[in-house]
């Protein structure tokens, strides 16, 4: 469990930059130490615990990289073409049970490991056969060509998975490469996740003509999951003081992070703040960003709490930047930076200068064949549709006061945020 002072997100003042608030998270929380066993087929998105050294070279032996011809290195033809008898044929996963001969050439396989003498293969595609059954080899390949030396992707002993790595396909590969089987990870971060307001109803559950079904829980807890969290859904919390309080401290002890939408504004009806207040700490951040203004971080026993704006646009992107850090400091994973693509945009904005704000945007193919962003024709925090019918987010920063078409934006993929 991680365990925060009640003082260390004291903050006041003007309102925090996205990378204030992203530095004192990454700064201040602890990683969960509990570590845990998987297999393979389990370990994507998990959080790499130990430094994994190769146990062998990849590859493990000198193999070929095409299908062709292989010959030793004293009988590459220099000036002129030359046909060599056959001796030998090797296939993946084969042996080359003895040295090439002088003067001979082998035929080899993709992958298959290279004889004694040989160090060259000619592709199969670059040669022919004359009459007497001899391959005629061209001249002027260079030595080594085609040929995969062991250790040439890693060497034996070097470090080639790191603790901290938040595992992907193509990081099992390479586990699986070096013959392992079982992983240590961190275990998953358990995430306790409320909405807040008598205007929300539960999808399935009755709706009263005034409420709206809860959208922002489902939104969240989907993002989580793709952090590869442990996800409780503990429903809606209405808007009353004692309620909200002690359902937050109730879960505090038993989760490593809370997580709230709605309820963290100023409004008379909004009380998160009060009755986080009493039973833990909270400061409620006004963040420099648009949308989602408010935000909210406090700790209850010990345990971090982010609430987050209730507009479903807001919560989504305020989750990116400030919700994503915590989940992965807390998990010990290594830095991972959102960089903005620069594309060319096809629309034109203002904005005040000193915060950061993030426009929907679509991509299209210009006639000239350059990438552009569209900007969803409507504005508006509460839009859904204009997370569904968009590509990703445009990142203005705080210094930006206006786009004009043409000029160059940082976008940011919906597929690389979570």
């Amino acid at each position: 469990m991680a365990q925060l002072s009640d003082d260390c997100f004291a903050f006041s003042g003007p309102m925090m930059s996205v990378d204030e608030a992203v530095g004192l998270i990454t700064a201040r929380v602890s990683a969960i130490a509990d570590l845990e066993t998987v297999t393979l087929v389990e370990a994507d998105g998990r959080v790499l615990a130990h430094n994994i050294a190769a146990p062998l070279p990849l590859p493990p032996f000198t193999n070929s990289a095409v299908d062709g011809y292989a010959v030793g290195d004293a009988d590459l033809p220099e000036t002129a073409e030359r046909a060599f008898p056959l001796d030998g044929r090797i296939q993946a996963g084969g042996v080359a049970q003895a040295s090439i001969k002088p003067g001979h050439a082998a035929r080899i396989f993709t992958g298959a490991p290279m004889p004694p003498g040989a160090e060259t293969v000619f592709m199969q595609e670059d040669v022919r056969i004359d009459q007497s059954g001899k391959v005629v080899l061209p001249s002027g390949l260079k030595r080594g060509a085609n040929v995969r030396p062991a250790g040439e992707d890693i060497p034996l002993g070097q470090v080639a998975l790191c603790a901290g790595q938040r595992l992907r396909p193509q990081h099992v590969a390479l586990a699986a490469a070096f013959g392992l089987t079982r992983l240590d990870v961190v275990r998953r971060i358990r995430v306790a996740v409320f909405s807040t307001g008598d205007e929300l109803a539960s999808p399935g559950e009755p709706r009263a003509a005034s409420q709206l079904f809860d959208s922002n829980r489902f939104m969240l807890m989907a993002m989580l999951r793709r952090l590869g969290c442990e996800v409780s859904d503990l429903g809606i919390l209405r808007d009353e003081r004692s309620s909200l309080a002690n359902g937050l401290k109730h879960v505090a002890g038993a989760h490593d992070l809370i997580l709230t939408t709605g309820g963290v504004s100023t409004g008379e009806e909004d009380h998160v703040k009060a009755a986080v207040e009493s039973v833990g700490s909270l400061v409620l951040w006004r963040m420099a960003i648009k949308p989602g203004r408010p935000v909210a971080m406090g700790i209850i026993d010990g345990t971090p709490l982010i609430g987050l704006p209730g507009n479903p646009v807001a919560s989504y992107v305020t989750f990116v930047h400030v919700v994503r850090p915590t989940v992965l400091a807390l998990a010990g994973s290594l830095p991972e930076p959102l960089l903005p693509i620069p594309l060319r945009a096809a629309f034109a904005y203002k904005k005040k200068p000193g915060r950061r704000e993030y426009v929907r945007a679509s991509l299209r193919r210009a006639e000239d064949g350059a990438l552009e962003a569209v900007k969803f024709p409507r504005e508006g925090a509460g839009l859904l549709s204009s997370l569904v019918e968009t590509d990703g987010l445009i990142e203005l920063g705080e210094d930006i006061t206006r786009v004009e078409p043409g000029e160059s934006v940082g976008f940011l993929s919906y597929a690389d945020l979570i």
